[in-house]
């Protein structure tokens, strides 16, 4: 007979090894940053070059972004990439950024605001998300394109570009855990996703207008919350569509409907919408990317 000392020292043993596979694992975070939910933006005063606020809130943006990645680390991250996911993909200041971090920036990529997931991550967080197109309240509120589309759906859902996003990371197998935004963008998401952290950064009054906190506690209330998600990330499912995937675009004219249902794999379901059916988020993503970003007289 195996003394009882004894078994617990093999136990012990044999647990060993797992544990320390488990706590070697890499912590992936993307963190998918956008800009109009950022603290204290508003109007395109600050969301683009030119805008005479733009320099600032690039550094703003960078600041909440800057917060995202200690909070993520506080809860264990070892690795972090961030997608730049705003405007030209060409905001963020990466020369203030942490020098372990990786960036993506600019456009066109396969994975639009995602570029750089894949199944080895185990959480994202999302910050400066705004609410959709179809949604009446929200800071520019808008889905992928102010200008051209009026609604984007999936599987016959009116989605904003967090469910979108969140579908791409579910296509993986990792959980979305966190989001910051206005109040508007950070229920849709969390509508959509599940239970989530939210940092609600301002307050909406109107499609330009908004209540805001400061940038220093928005940046407090970002790494509290995306400590707070990565370290619940077990505990939160992916958000996975089923297969295969109806995308339907609606366009706010009605020419890019007709053009497009030119190619096979479209369907023309009204004067302005078009319906794709994708095998999985992989496809709808480059679907997407190719319709928004295409043009005959593009050069390199």
């Amino acid at each position: 007979m195996i003394h009882s000392t004894a078994c617990a020292a093999i136990a012990l043993a044999l647990a060993i090894p797992g544990a320390l596979a488990a706590q070697q694992r890499p912590l992936k975070v993307l963190i998918s940053a956008d800009m109009e939910g950022v603290a204290g933006t508003v109007t395109g005063d600050q969301l683009g070059p030119g805008g005479f606020e733009y320099e600032r809130f690039r550094r703003i943006m960078t600041g909440e972004v800057r917060a995202a990645i200690e909070g993520a680390r506080e809860a264990g991250a070892t690795d972090i990439v961030i997608a730049d996911a705003h405007g030209n993909g060409e905001n963020l200041l990466i020369d203030e950024l942490p020098v372990d971090v990786t960036v993506v920036r600019s456009w066109p990529r396969p994975l639009m605001m995602m570029q750089g997931i894949d199944s080895t991550f185990r959480a994202v967080v999302f910050i400066g998300y705004h609410a959709s197109v179809a949604n009446p309240l929200g800071v520019r509120a808008h889905t992928i394109s102010s200008a051209r589309l009026q609604d984007v759906r999936l599987n016959d859902r009116s989605v904003t570009e967090g469910a979108i996003n969140a579908a791409i990371a579910g296509h993986f197998g990792v959980p979305v855990v966190m989001v910051s935004g206005d109040d508007a963008a950070v229920a849709e998401v969390r509508s959509a996703v599940g239970d989530i952290e939210g940092a609600v950064v301002k307050w909406s009054y109107s499609f330009h207008s908004a209540r805001t906190l400061v940038p220093e506690a928005a940046a407090r209330l970002i790494r509290e919350k995306a400590a707070a998600g990565v370290r619940r990330r077990a505990e939160i499912r992916p958000y996975v569509l089923r297969t295969p995937i109806t995308l339907d675009l609606r366009f706010r004219f009605y020419r890019p409907a007709e053009m497009l249902a030119y190619l096979p794999i479209v369907e023309r379901t009204d004067p302005h919408t078009i319906r794709y059916v994708g095998p999985n988020m992989i496809a709808i993503s480059k679907f997407i990317e190719f319709v928004t970003t295409y043009a005959v007289n593009l050069e390199p």
